[in-house]
C-alpha cells in the first residue's frame, strides 16, 4: 500500500511544483498557483498515510519513488523520453526505498 500512497503523493507534489514552475518560468497566469497549492496540501496529507514508524523514514523512502515518478512526468507531461541511465538510476532508487521500508527493524 505504501507504493500506491507514495505514487499518489509524488503525482500531487510534482503537479503542485509544476504549477509554480508554469507560473514563474513559463509565464502562465497566477491562477495556476491555486491548484498548485491544493496539490501540495494533498501531497503532505498523503505522506501522513504511509505505514512507517517515523516521519523521516517515510520521507526517505518516498524520495526514491519520487525520483521514478519525476521521470514519468518528464516523459508524459514534458515529452522528453528518459534514457537508460535515467531508468537505471530510478531502479536503484526504488530498490533503496524498498530497503528502507521493508528492512526488519530490531529493538
Amino acid at each position: 500500500m505504501n507504493y500506491a500512497i507514495f505514487a499518489a503523493a509524488a503525482l500531487a507534489e510534482i503537479a503542485g511544483c509544476f504549477a509554480f514552475w508554469a507560473w514563474w518560468r513559463l509565464e502562465k497566469s497566477p491562477l495556476w498557483l491555486a491548484p498548485g497549492l491544493l496539490s501540495l496540501v494533498a501531497f503532505a496529507w498523503l505522506l501522513t498515510l504511509a505505514e512507517a514508524d517515523a516521519a523521516g523514514r517515510a520521507y526517505a523512502a518516498y524520495g526514491g519513488i519520487y525520483i521514478a515518478a519525476s521521470l514519468c512526468w518528464l516523459w508524459l507531461a514534458e515529452g522528453v523520453r528518459p534514457d537508460r541511465w535515467d531508468l537505471f538510476g530510478a531502479a536503484i532508487c526504488i530498490v533503496g526505498a524498498s530497503v528502507i521500508l521493508f528492512a526488519p527493524r530490531g529493538a
